[in-house]
């Protein structure tokens, strides 16, 4: 099928249409927002074949809950709000993030953070990919997905001041990769 013929259809006939069991159609959906979907389960796990797991798995998500769509805010934002979940829930299957104290968490520096808004999205991916479980989880909620320290706190299960660390420190170790890349020829 198409490019072209992909965006023709509007999301809502899509919609309508793969939820009458439309094997065409669902195929249609699936390749409109694979791509971008994948690009949300690559920034969640450490390798393609892990971020290919959830792909599926939240895909079938989407189809099964399709009729649950109510057309609120856009097709793509539902969608995608689905993946991040999927992605929270399998991030707490693998990870225990652990406790630190408020003494611990103000030791971190946030310094130089700006570095990475120079570099290609692929380059960042990579470099995101070889953090620590916890520290990824916490920097793409915080980051990526807007997520305040209160809400990372109470849907993983952990502290303010536990998600705040994860972040600094997954803040730390990205920025001495980044000085490590930019020094090595």
């Amino acid at each position: 099928m198409s490019t072209e013929s992909n965006h023709i259809i509007s999301d809502s006939d899509l919609i309508r249409e793969c939820i009458t069991g439309n094997r065409k159609m669902q195929e249609l959906l699936y390749n409109r927002f694979s791509s971008k979907m994948y690009a949300v389960c690559l920034r969640y796990c450490s390798n393609s074949d892990d971020a290919q797991d959830l792909l599926q798995e939240g895909f079938v998500k989407v189809f099964n809950n399709l009729e649950k769509y109510r057309g609120d805010g856009s097709f793509e934002g539902w969608i995608r709000r689905i993946f991040v979940n999927t992605s929270i829930e399998y991030f707490r299957r693998k990870v225990t993030l652990t406790t630190v104290t408020e003494t611990q968490e103000t030791a971190i520096q946030d310094k130089d953070w700006n570095a990475l808004e120079s570099m290609a999205e692929k380059d960042i991916i990579k470099m995101i990919q070889q953090l620590s479980p916890g520290y990824r989880q916490v920097l793409n909620m915080y980051v990526i997905e807007g997520y305040s320290h209160k809400e990372i706190s109470e849907i993983l299960g952990i502290s303010e001041g536990t998600s705040k660390s994860q972040l600094a420190r997954a803040k730390v170790i990205l920025k001495k990769m980044i000085e490590t890349r930019t020094t090595t020829p």
